[in-house]
C-alpha cells in the first residue's frame, strides 16, 4: 500500500481541503472511493491498526467510519479521506451541520472529484465511501453532478436534518453525542466552526430563540442545556439543533433529502432496521433519487461494527459493476432487499411499500388487552388507564402503561409502517408520546419491533400527506394542549419487518420517558434517549366505544408472507 499523507487540494474558492491518499501498490490507474467527514482523517487511520469493535464495546468509536482502509485498497480502488473545510488539516469554515449555512459540502465534493479524476493514479471512474456523516454528504455531493462521480454507496446516511434529531417533535440526545464528542473522545475535529443559527438570525432573534427555549419545561429541568445556551459558541453545531425545535426552511433548505432528485447516478441505499435511526429519511430518499437505485434495509443489531466491514463485500459488488465494469450480476437482482426479523428470511422485492400490504386494526381494552375487536362499552364503564410522570429531577423511574395480545394461534408478517391512534386526556399542556411495540416469545422475551413518538403540541397532521396507518406531521408549529381535552393523537410508527410466529404475542408500551438504562439502548450509541418531559403530567388513555384507540399495522396477506417464499 502506498499512502500519500495530508495532500492540499484546492477548491473552486481558493480554500484548501486536506486529504489522504492510500493506493493500491504496483497498480497505475484505478478507481477510487471518496470519504469526506469532520471526523479528523487521522481517526479513519486507525482502522489500520485497530481490531473492529462492535456495540456494546468501550473501544467502539462511532466516528470511524470510511471504512476498512485496507481492505479498500486490496480490493484495488484508491481510498481518499478528507477532512470537510474548518474540521481537521483543512481551511476555511464550517457552518452549519453538513456546512449547510456555509459553503456547501456539495461544491466541495465536486472539486474533490474531478481533481482526483486528473490524477495519474486514478482512471477517471469514482464512488464514494462511509456511513453515517459519510454518507449524507454523499448525496449532497452526487446532486451536484460533478462528471466523473459514477455511482455512490450510501450506507446509514442521515438525509433529513430535522429527523436526525426530533422524532415526533421530541427531541433525540444522540446527536448531541457526535456533535460535542462521546465522553470526552471524538466528535468533530474542528479548526473554524460557526452555528448557522448566528449567520441567519439576527442577535435579537437569537435572544427571542434563546430565551424560548429557556422557558419550555423540557430545557428548564435538563441543566446541561440551559448551561449551552447561555455559551453557545462552545458546541456551535449542536446549538443548531437546540435553538431550532420546528421544521422549516432552516432544517431543510440545501439539505440530502431536498435535493435528492438531482441525484441521476446509480445509487445503492443501505440502513439497518433502526425503530427510528435514520429508516424512514433513506426510505424517502430512495424514493427521490432519479436514478437507477438499490436499497438494503439490513437485521439487528442497529450499530455496525467499527469500521463497517460487514457491508463491504456488498458495497465491492456494487462498484465493481458501475466502476470495473464487472457483470456480477447485482443489475439482476430486485431493486429492494430487506429482512423479515423474527423469520432469519430475507425478502427481495421491486417495489416499497409492498403492494400487497394490508392495513389492520388491532385495538387497546381494558385490563391492559389487544383484541382485533372494539370495545362495546362506553367510558362510563371502560374507565380510561393511565399513568402519572413526574419529572425526573424529582424521580429515576419512567412511568409506562402497557398492552398485550393473546397469543397468535398462527405465523403473521407484518411489513410496512403503523400507527398508534389513541384518544388521550392530559393535565398539562405538554407531554411526549413515546410508543414502543414488541414481540413476545412463549417464555416472556420481548424483542422490540418498531416504535413512535409524538410531541403532542406537534399533533396536527399534515392533510395532504396523511392515509389511514400512514399519520405525517409537519412539525412547523406548536399547538399547546388545553388541559383536561381528549385527543386523537396519531403517532406513526417507524416502518418495520417482522415475522411473528405462533405462540408470540405482540405488546404495546406506551411512555412519555425513556430510561437511560433501557432494554433497547445498549446496542446503540451513548446517550440514544429521547429528552425527557419537564411537566408533572397525568395521562389519561380513553379506549372504550367512544374512543377506539389502537393500533394500525401493515399486516401482508398469508399468501404473500415470507412463510410462504
Amino acid at each position: 500500500m502506498r499512502i500519500i499523507k495530508d495532500v492540499r487540494i484546492p477548491m473552486r474558492d481558493g480554500v484548501h481541503i486536506a486529504a489522504d491518499i492510500y493506493l493500491p501498490d504496483g497498480v497505475d490507474k484505478v478507481p477510487a472511493l471518496l470519504a469526506l467527514s469532520p471526523y479528523g482523517k487521522e481517526l479513519q487511520a486507525q482502522a489500520l491498526t485497530l481490531p473492529p469493535q462492535a456495540r456494546p464495546s468501550h473501544l467502539w468509536n462511532g466516528a470511524i467510519e470510511a471504512g476498512d482502509i485496507r481492505s479498500v485498497v486490496e480490493h484495488g480502488y484508491a481510498h481518499i479521506i478528507a477532512d470537510v473545510r474548518g474540521t481537521g488539516h483543512s481551511e476555511g469554515e464550517m457552518c452549519g451541520n453538513y456546512n449547510s449555512g456555509g459553503h456547501g459540502d456539495g461544491k466541495d465534493i465536486y472539486d474533490l472529484v474531478e481533481w482526483m479524476a486528473e490524477q495519474d493514479w486514478c482512471d477517471g471512474n469514482i464512488g464514494m465511501i462511509g456511513i453515517s456523516y459519510f454518507a449524507s454528504v454523499q448525496i449532497l455531493g452526487a446532486a451536484e453532478q460533478p462528471p466523473h462521480l459514477k455511482a455512490i454507496f450510501a450506507n446509514g446516511g442521515h438525509f433529513d436534518l430535522y429527523e436526525l434529531c426530533y422524532h415526533g417533535g421530541i427531541m433525540w440526545l444522540m446527536p448531541r453525542a457526535s456533535r460535542e464528542g462521546r465522553g470526552g473522545d471524538s466528535g468533530n475535529a474542528f479548526n473554524n466552526v460557526a452555528s448557522k443559527s448566528s449567520k441567519v438570525f439576527s442577535p435579537e432573534e437569537l435572544q427571542e430563540k434563546t430565551q424560548e427555549r429557556l422557558n419550555d419545561p423540557d430545557i428548564a429541568h435538563w441543566s446541561d442545556f440551559v448551561h449551552l445556551l447561555h455559551y453557545q459558541d462552545r458546541h456551535e453545531l449542536w446549538m443548531d439543533y437546540l435553538l431550532n425545535p420546528l421544521d422549516g426552511p432552516f432544517w431543510q433548505i440545501d439539505s440530502a433529502i431536498e435535493v435528492a432528485h438531482k441525484v441521476n447516478i446509480p445509487t445503492y441505499f443501505q440502513a439497518k432496521w433502526g425503530r427510528g435511526w435514520n429508516v424512514e429519511g433513506t426510505i424517502e430518499c430512495f424514493h427521490k433519487v432519479s436514478g437507477i437505485k438499490k436499497l438494503d434495509i439490513q437485521a439487528l443489531p442497529p450499530m455496525l461494527e467499527r469500521p463497517f466491514h460487514e457491508s463491504h463485500d456488498e458495497m465491492f459488488r456494487w462498484y465493481d459493476y458501475w466502476l470495473k465494469g464487472i457483470d456480477n450480476g447485482i443489475m439482476d437482482e430486485p431493486t429492494v432487499q430487506f429482512s423479515v426479523e423474527g423469520s432469519n428470511k430475507w425478502r427481495k422485492e421491486e417495489h416499497w411499500p409492498l403492494p400487497f400490504e394490508e392495513k389492520k386494526e388491532f385495538y387497546l381494552r381494558p385490563r391492559h388487552k389487544i383484541s382485533e375487536k372494539p370495545e362495546p362499552l362506553t367510558s362510563e364503564y371502560a374507565h380510561p388507564d393511565g399513568f402519572y410522570q413526574a419529572p425526573l429531577t424529582v424521580t429515576t423511574t419512567s412511568e409506562k402503561i402497557k398492552w398485550t395480545s393473546d397469543k397468535f394461534r398462527e405465523p403473521v408478517e407484518m411489513t410496512g409502517t403503523g400507527a398508534l391512534y389513541i384518544h388521550a386526556e392530559i393535565d398539562t399542556d405538554d407531554t411526549n408520546f413515546i410508543a414502543k411495540l414488541y414481540d413476545v416469545d412463549p417464555s416472556g422475551k420481548r424483542t422490540l419491533m418498531t416504535s413512535g413518538y409524538l410531541k403532542a403540541s406537534h399533533r396536527e397532521l399534515n392533510e395532504d400527506k396523511s392515509t389511514y396507518g400512514e399519520p405525517w406531521h409537519p412539525h412547523n408549529r406548536v399547538v399547546q394542549v388545553t388541559p383536561g381535552e381528549i385527543n386523537e393523537y396519531a403517532i406513526r410508527l417507524y416502518p418495520f419487518s417482522f415475522l411473528i410466529k405462533a405462540g408470540h404475542s405482540i405488546e404495546l408500551d406506551l411512555a412519555c420517558n425513556e430510561p437511560l438504562d433501557g432494554e433497547d439502548a445498549k446496542l446503540l450509541p451513548p446517550d440514544s434517549y429521547h429528552l425527557p418531559s419537564g411537566r408533572a403530567t397525568t395521562h389519561k388513555i380513553y379506549r372504550d366505544a367512544g374512543h377506539q384507540s389502537r393500533l394500525v399495522l401493515p399486516v401482508i396477506p398469508k399468501q404473500f408472507d415470507v412463510t410462504n417464499q
